[in-house]
């Protein structure tokens, strides 16, 4: 572990300026090369005491400055009153050099000041005792080893200051840079899970739902039907991965951008959904109520493919088609793509609830945006993408842990013009397979609302001798998300 400097120890060049002027002085002495001769009578070996007062004083010239310079002043007057030596002159004006450029800023900005005071008295004083117009050579030779060293450590200090400002606001800004790099990466992979979960959490939470029912019943033809579930949401889900993968490993960004899920889709989704629940007691209907004035509720549409009156027998799995009828997975229309990088940042969201998405995977019911003009209530991309994937998940967890009974979507529009989004499923225990959970459902959720600015809130409720778990999302459309 390397030493540290004590606070009074010479620095090494410190110590060759004193021994240098010391050696100096000396030979100037011994060839008597003085430039005045003494006042007052004093004993020429006085200037041998100022030579070594000042060489000593240069040993503080980096450790102690000020303190050096009050002790160079002192030898200087004792040195201009006993003979003076060229080199004990040129050492004081290294020490106010020194002074200026290694003091304190105080100190800095004040030596330069008391010399302009002193020479400016110098001056002065000679021209109105002498009455001699050579008296302005003092004044400039006190100048020339008083202000000039000064000037010089100030301009130095300036220079070396702005040069380490420069320094710390360049690793200040190296440092903000390796954040952004960092609260990127973060945001990319927050993103990254978000889409992956979307797109194949689905398929393989229906894969271990329709396994575990193949594994418990013993009836061969719903079995083999089971299993036919199984293909096929095995098969989407190898696709949606590839499509994922594949964009993930194209660095030049010149793939096609395809279509993004949008709230047209929702019926598609949730018949989906139906078909999965139906052997759980589960229906679901959706309730469009966007183009509905929010004063009159009495406006409110249900979705008319799910309008009948009284409910139809649910299905069993007798009444599934076989796995030889489904959509080949190369059919399936697909909205796998990630969305913009700005829509998605990741944010701090509660560690609570929920699971993947059983079978309602992102390509089911997915469709490209109307366009243009095409609807008077379309909605920006990123608020119908949002909107869609917190109906997917909410309808994923009631897929998974809603009891018997109907599961409905609502959408409408508040007084501001914000798309509100509402789920809500029975809550009861239920015969049946369920898939196991991640805990990331209401946490992707919450993450796509907040990112919008909206607001979120998921749990349960009583609804007169039952209770029902009601997911509400709220999301603003204003003219930054308008397309």
């Amino acid at each position: 572990m390397p030493r540290s400097r004590s606070p009074f120890r010479p620095h090494e060049h410190d110590v060759l300026f004193g021994v240098g002027g010391l050696l100096a002085g000396l030979l100037l002495y011994a060839l008597d090369l003085r430039n005045s001769p003494a006042a007052f009578g004093l004993p020429g070996w006085l200037s041998l005491v100022a030579l070594f007062v000042m060489s000593g004083a240069e040993l503080l010239r980096r450790t102690a400055p000020q303190l050096g310079l009050t002790i160079a002043t002192c030898a200087l007057a004792l040195d201009i009153l006993s003979g003076t030596l060229v080199t004990t002159v040129l050492m004081f004006s290294d020490l106010v050099y020194a002074a200026v450029l290694y003091g304190s800023p105080q100190a800095a900005r004040r030596i330069p000041r008391d010399c302009y005071l002193i020479t400016a008295l110098i001056t002065v004083g000679t021209l109105v005792g002498f009455q001699d117009s050579a008296a302005l050579l003092l004044g400039f030779a006190t100048a020339m080893i008083t202000i000039v060293p000064a000037w010089t450590g100030a301009i130095i200090r300036t220079h070396r200051e702005a040069a380490q400002a420069a320094r710390l606001e360049a690793e200040r800004t190296a440092l903000l840079a390796e954040l952004d790099r960092r609260e990127a990466v973060a945001a990319e992979r927050a993103r990254m899970a978000r889409e992956l979960h979307d797109m194949v959490a689905g398929h393989l939470s229906a894969i271990a739902i329709h396994s575990t029912a193949a594994l418990s019943l013993g009836d061969p033809k719903a079995t083999h039907e089971a299993l036919g579930v199984i293909r096929e949401n095995s098969v989407q889900g190898l696709a949606e991965m590839r499509r994922l993968i594949g964009l993930l490993r194209d660095a030049s960004g010149d793939a096609e951008p395809t279509a993004v899920p949008t709230l047209d889709g929702l019926s598609t989704l949730l018949a989906r959904a139906e078909r999965i629940g139906a052997d759980n007691g589960l229906s679901f209907a959706l309730h469009d109520e966007r183009g509905a004035d929010p004063a009159r509720p009495d406006q409110a549409r249900p979705d008319p493919a799910r309008a009948a009156a009284p409910e139809a027998p649910r299905p069993t799995t007798a009444d599934l088609p076989p796995a030889a009828d489904a959509p080949p997975a190369a059919d399936l229309p697909s909205a796998a793509d990630l969305p913009p990088a700005a829509d998605l940042p990741a944010t701090a969201a509660e560690r609570t609830g929920s699971s993947a998405a059983p079978s309602l995977a992102p390509n089911a019911g997915s469709g490209a945006a109307p366009a243009a003009g095409a609807d008077a209530h379309a909605l920006p991309a990123p608020v119908e993408l949002a909107a869609y994937r917190i109906v997917q998940e909410a309808l994923t967890n009631a897929l998974k842990h809603a009891g018997p009974g109907q599961v409905r979507v609502r959408l409408s529009r508040t007084e501001d013009g914000a798309l509100r989004v509402e789920v809500v499923s029975p809550l009861g225990d239920r015969d049946g397979p369920r898939a196991p959970g991640s805990g990331a459902g209401l946490v992707g959720m919450r993450e796509r609302a907040t990112l919008l600015g909206g607001e979120f809130e998921a749990g349960p409720e009583p609804a007169g001798r039952d209770r029902i778990w009601r997911v509400r999302a709220v999301l603003p459309v204003d003219e930054e998300t308008r397309p």
